[in-house]
């Protein structure tokens, strides 16, 4: 593989990465590269994976049932929560593609890769990017679900956002042009923006972000009114606000409030017991100034959380930490179970030996600010990140856009995650792959609408097993 020093470790997905990791395309053999010379490295991948072959989908006959890889993934969720997972992902394509991660990686194993290496997120799809607040309390718009994050093809992360925004077209009853129209210009963005971190040093690149405030003046004015609704209530998302909505007063203390099953607390007391050694073995991750804040805190109560689509049935908890014994300087803390990325099945396992720190790692490569509480430990078998809870965090409501709400948005999202591949992989080699026309975005979504109809066949399998009794679903919670 061209761009790369030292001996490959070669994949089923025809993807090579070194075995120490990521390392720059800038270094080959020792040496420094120009700008010119990874261009050319660039437009040599044109033929490892000719631009037009993205935009070819069938299903592999030899592909396995998607259910049955669902199914694998619950072995060690909590049993009383996957009729919850199975009534999310049934509610429509959409919700099913959201919690199927684990079947697009096998899905996308064998599709053309140009062997580019980035920091991939997994799970690039458009719920999972959203509004949050940096340390310095700017509101930053970035990727914000980093579970199945590992280095991997960048090709993977487009492919799962283009065919995203075409299946959420599709659930708000959009044309199939309209709905194409917004993988096509997410896609665009992504090569616009590639071609424009290609020009910058390193450093820019990785100062760079997309504060809401300098991007809401930018948008249309039939737009940015319901953006700045979006904007004010991730800006009311705060500690205070989810200690008024999740805890409620037992004898004159704060404690949190049941609301099974998506919020409780577990009858045993070894679930407390895990949560809290969690919580004081996570602070050895934590660079010494965030564990002098972490330790003005003290654990008052702990409980279990639903959280997401695919996520439901992990062990995730929530925790209250106060550091006043009145109860008015809250810190609430999420405490989630890591576990084995889906894409580790078809690419080199994991270079960290703890899943949480897989995570951790990865988010700090791809944001442009993360939580200055991030950090993991394991309990026994199971690996966990710990992060705020609310921190300005907000989405949008893709449910009530327009078409060309859709598009912006989709421009934005691809521009975005142009712009955390960027911070980890060559930017120039990238862009001059992608090159300057649309051809690219074209066959990016003509791959969305294909493996969208193939989402839509999955969804009905499972409309159908439920139906027949095989999978039991606790429909709409």
């Amino acid at each position: 593989m061209v761009g790369y020093g030292g001996e490959m470790e070669s994949t089923d997905a025809g993807f090579e990465v070194p075995p120490t990791g990521l390392e720059p395309l800038a270094h080959h053999q020792g040496q420094l590269l120009s700008r010119t010379e990874r261009a050319a490295v660039g437009r040599e991948r044109r033929q490892v994976a000719r631009r037009s072959s993205h935009g070819v989908w069938s299903a592999n006959v030899h592909r396995r049932d998607p259910l049955a890889i669902l199914g694998d993934q619950n072995r060690r969720r909590f049993p009383d929560l996957l009729p919850l997972r199975w009534g999310r992902m049934v509610a429509s394509p959409f919700t099913f593609f959201r919690g199927a991660a684990a079947v697009m990686a096998a899905d996308l194993a064998d599709s053309p890769v140009t062997g580019l290496a980035v920091q991939a997120c997994g799970d690039a799809h458009c719920a999972n990017f959203g509004l949050f607040a940096s340390p310095e309390r700017h509101l930053l718009f970035d990727l914000n679900d980093f579970d199945e994050t590992l280095p991997g093809p960048w090709e993977w992360d487009v492919k799962r956002l283009a065919a995203s925004l075409v299946l959420a077209g599709r659930d708000n009853g959009y044309t199939a042009a309209e709905s194409t129209s917004s993988a096509i210009e997410a896609m665009e963005g992504y090569r616009q923006a590639m071609a424009n971190f290609s020009q910058l040093s390193q450093l820019e690149i990785w100062y760079s972000k997309v504060d809401i405030d300098e991007v809401l003046p930018l948008l249309p004015l039939d737009q940015q009114k319901q953006t700045t609704k979006t904007v004010l209530k991730a800006r009311s998302h705060t500690t205070f606000q989810a200690l008024e909505k999740l805890t409620e007063l037992v004898d004159g203390h704060r404690r949190i409030k049941d609301d099974p099953p998506l919020v409780e607390h577990l009858p045993d007391t070894t679930t407390d017991y895990a949560v809290r050694t969690v919580l004081d073995r996570y602070r050895e991750s934590l660079a010494e100034d965030r564990l002098i804040l972490f330790e003005k805190f003290e654990v008052i109560d702990v409980a279990r959380k639903v959280v997401g689509v695919g996520s439901v049935g992990t062990h995730c908890f929530i925790a209250l930490c106060s550091a006043d014994s009145t109860d008015d300087d809250p810190l609430f803390l999420q405490i989630k179970e890591a576990n084995l990325s889906v894409l580790e099945s078809w690419l080199p396992s994991s270079r960290h030996s703890n899943h949480g720190e897989r995570v951790v790692v990865g988010q700090r490569l791809m944001q442009a600010a993360s939580d200055q509480f991030l950090g993991w430990t394991k309990f026994r078998d199971r690996h966990f990140y710990v992060r705020q809870l609310r921190d300005m965090k907000g989405s949008a409501n893709l449910g009530r856009m327009t078409p060309s709400s859709l598009q912006l948005y989709g421009s934005i999202c691809g521009t975005t995650l142009a712009r955390a591949h960027a911070r980890s992989g060559d930017a120039v080699a990238i862009s001059a792959y992608l090159g300057e026309g649309d051809g690219f975005a074209r066959a990016i979504a003509s791959f969305a609408n294909a493996y969208s109809d193939q989402t839509e066949r999955d969804h009905a399998a499972l409309r159908l097993a439920i139906d027949e009794g095989r999978i039991e679903a606790l429909e709409g919670i």
